[in-house]
């Protein structure tokens, strides 16, 4: 089944074998830093949401995406096409990919939990690589002082924040999402930079 969402100027079109538009996508979409002229890259891009919603807020940005499920990164060539926005689509596994380099903002939206935890969500939450994995490949592909931001699961802060500055990335912003002020938070938000600084930014949760 086919569904179409409108993200302020653009049409995004995805089927029920891309993962589905959640809160979380959303939200990263609107907390991560994309600047003018940004090289902006989507580590497992799906039909390529993420990109689009960094070129609502910056329609300069050269878009690039890198997708294991070959039917989604068709879906999000067709997105930027249809769009007309320039940028280029990978099929393949990040891990192994040809990435390309100097880039400014790298987002993701990863499977949340490992392989055979037993957790819900489908094979679509259950990681191929590890998050070692996706943090050293995010860094590889940034310029220095480049950004990658990502979410997840707050139970897996202390995994993240440990992986993240062992690839060279230092934390510099957290936020988390909650549904109602006094639930847990479903999702953490962070940024970090490349070579960056130590200095930890916590804001204020995001609803």
């Amino acid at each position: 089944m086919e569904q179409i969402e409108q993200l302020g100027p653009y049409t995004y079109r995805w089927t029920e074998e891309c993962f589905p538009l959640g809160a979380d996508s959303l939200a990263l979409g609107e907390f991560c830093t994309v600047k003018l002229h940004s090289r902006v890259l989507d580590l497992g891009c799906g039909a390529g949401l993420l990109l689009l919603l960094c070129a609502r807020r910056q329609p300069d940005a050269t878009l690039f995406g890198v997708e294991i499920n070959s039917a989604a990164a068709a879906l999000a060539r067709e997105n930027l096409e249809r769009n007309a926005l320039a940028g280029e689509i990978m099929t393949g596994d990040f891990r192994r990919a040809l990435l390309p380099e100097e880039i400014d903002l790298v987002v993701s939206n990863p499977p949340w939990y490992p392989k055979d935890s037993g957790r819900a969500g489908g094979p679509g939450r259950m990681e191929a690589g590890t998050l070692s994995e996706l943090c050293r490949t995010a860094a590889k592909a940034l310029k220095p002082k480049g950004r990658f931001a990502l979410v997840h699961r707050p139970e897996r802060l202390t995994d993240l924040l440990t992986e993240l500055r062992g690839a060279g990335l230092e934390p510099k912003r957290i936020q988390f999402c909650r549904s109602k002020p006094d639930k847990p938070p479903y999702a953490v938000l962070i940024e970090t930079v490349k070579g960056g600084n130590p200095g930890l930014a916590i804001l204020p949760d995001r609803p």
